[in-house]
Protein backbone atom coordinates (compact mmCIF):
# COMPACT_ATOMS: atom_id res chain seq x y z
CA UNK A 1 0.00 0.00 0.00
CA UNK A 2 1.21 3.48 -0.87
CA UNK A 3 -0.18 6.62 0.73
CA UNK A 4 0.25 10.05 -0.83
CA UNK A 5 -0.54 13.08 1.30
CA UNK A 6 -1.03 16.50 -0.26
CA UNK A 7 -2.60 19.89 0.34
CA UNK A 8 -0.20 21.44 2.79
CA UNK A 9 1.02 24.99 2.48
CA UNK A 10 1.42 28.37 4.13
CA UNK A 11 -1.67 30.01 5.58
CA UNK A 12 -2.36 32.86 7.97
CA UNK A 13 -3.82 32.23 11.38
CA UNK A 14 -7.58 31.86 11.13
CA UNK A 15 -7.36 30.45 7.64
CA UNK A 16 -8.23 27.04 6.26
CA UNK A 17 -6.55 24.19 4.43
CA UNK A 18 -7.76 20.83 3.18
CA UNK A 19 -5.37 17.90 3.25
CA UNK A 20 -5.86 14.84 1.07
CA UNK A 21 -4.49 11.32 1.35
CA UNK A 22 -4.73 8.92 -1.58
CA UNK A 23 -4.15 5.20 -1.06
CA UNK A 24 -3.10 2.81 -3.81
CA UNK A 25 -1.87 -0.74 -4.19
CA UNK A 26 -4.91 -2.62 -2.94
CA UNK A 27 -8.27 -3.59 -4.38
CA UNK A 28 -10.11 -2.70 -1.20
CA UNK A 29 -9.63 0.12 1.25
CA UNK A 30 -12.11 -0.77 3.94
CA UNK A 31 -9.61 -0.02 6.67
CA UNK A 32 -9.31 2.52 9.45
CA UNK A 33 -7.21 5.57 8.62
CA UNK A 34 -5.89 8.54 10.50
CA UNK A 35 -3.90 11.76 10.54
CA UNK A 36 -0.93 12.52 12.74
CA UNK A 37 1.38 15.51 12.87
CA UNK A 38 4.89 16.31 14.01
CA UNK A 39 6.02 19.80 14.84
CA UNK A 40 9.72 20.75 14.85
CA UNK A 41 11.43 19.39 17.93
CA UNK A 42 8.35 17.52 19.09
CA UNK A 43 7.11 13.96 18.94
CA UNK A 44 4.50 12.84 16.45
CA UNK A 45 1.00 13.26 17.82
CA UNK A 46 -2.45 12.00 16.95
CA UNK A 47 -4.78 14.42 15.17
CA UNK A 48 -7.85 12.56 13.90
CA UNK A 49 -9.04 9.08 12.96
CA UNK A 50 -11.85 7.60 10.92
CA UNK A 51 -13.16 4.05 10.75
CA UNK A 52 -13.45 1.89 7.64
CA UNK A 53 -16.92 3.10 6.65
CA UNK A 54 -16.53 6.72 7.64
CA UNK A 55 -19.31 6.41 10.19
CA UNK A 56 -17.08 6.92 13.21
CA UNK A 57 -14.49 9.63 13.82
CA UNK A 58 -12.32 10.74 16.71
CA UNK A 59 -10.29 13.90 17.28
CA UNK A 60 -7.53 15.13 19.50
CA UNK A 61 -8.80 17.74 21.94
CA UNK A 62 -6.51 20.33 20.39
CA UNK A 63 -8.30 20.18 17.03
CA UNK A 64 -11.84 19.24 18.02
CA UNK A 65 -14.37 21.65 16.56
CA UNK A 66 -11.86 23.02 14.03
CA UNK A 67 -10.80 19.99 12.00
CA UNK A 68 -13.00 17.49 10.18
CA UNK A 69 -11.84 14.11 8.93
CA UNK A 70 -13.69 12.35 6.12
CA UNK A 71 -13.17 9.82 3.38
CA UNK A 72 -14.22 9.65 -0.23
CA UNK A 73 -16.92 7.41 -1.63
CA UNK A 74 -14.34 4.99 -3.01
CA UNK A 75 -12.79 4.77 0.45
CA UNK A 76 -9.26 5.06 -0.96
CA UNK A 77 -9.08 8.75 -0.21
CA UNK A 78 -9.16 10.56 3.10
CA UNK A 79 -9.41 14.26 3.84
CA UNK A 80 -8.68 16.60 6.71
CA UNK A 81 -10.50 19.92 6.54
CA UNK A 82 -8.68 22.32 8.82
CA UNK A 83 -10.41 25.57 9.78
CA UNK A 84 -9.51 28.33 12.21
CA UNK A 85 -5.88 27.38 11.96
CA UNK A 86 -3.49 28.47 14.68
CA UNK A 87 0.30 28.88 14.64
CA UNK A 88 0.54 25.86 16.95
CA UNK A 89 -0.98 23.74 14.16
CA UNK A 90 2.26 24.18 12.21
CA UNK A 91 3.68 20.70 11.57
CA UNK A 92 4.27 18.01 9.03
CA UNK A 93 1.01 16.10 8.68
CA UNK A 94 1.07 12.37 7.99
CA UNK A 95 -1.72 10.05 6.92
CA UNK A 96 -1.75 6.44 7.98
CA UNK A 97 -3.66 3.22 7.26
CA UNK A 98 -4.42 0.29 9.57
CA UNK A 99 -4.49 -2.81 7.39
CA UNK A 100 -6.41 -5.20 9.63
CA UNK A 101 -10.17 -5.00 9.64
CA UNK A 102 -11.72 -3.46 12.76
CA UNK A 103 -15.03 -1.76 13.35
CA UNK A 104 -13.80 1.32 15.20
CA UNK A 105 -11.10 3.96 14.89
CA UNK A 106 -7.38 3.65 15.59
CA UNK A 107 -5.67 6.40 17.56
CA UNK A 108 -2.29 4.86 18.43
CA UNK A 109 0.48 5.47 15.91
CA UNK A 110 2.10 2.09 16.61
CA UNK A 111 -1.10 0.37 15.46
CA UNK A 112 -0.85 1.81 11.96
CA UNK A 113 0.82 -0.24 9.25
CA UNK A 114 1.35 2.21 6.40
CA UNK A 115 2.34 5.88 6.37
CA UNK A 116 2.39 8.62 3.80
CA UNK A 117 5.38 10.87 3.24
CA UNK A 118 3.91 13.88 5.02
CA UNK A 119 2.80 17.32 3.92
CA UNK A 120 3.96 20.53 5.60
CA UNK A 121 1.43 22.93 7.06
CA UNK A 122 2.73 26.31 8.17
CA UNK A 123 0.44 28.75 9.95
CA UNK A 124 1.75 32.29 10.31
CA UNK A 125 0.62 34.60 13.08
Amino acid sequence: VQLQASGGGLVQAGGSLRLSCAASGRTSYNYAMGWFRQAPGKEREFVAAINWSGSSTYYADSVKGRFTISRGNAKNTMYLQMNSLKPEDTAVYYCALHQRYIIGVVTISEDYDYWGQGTLVTVSS
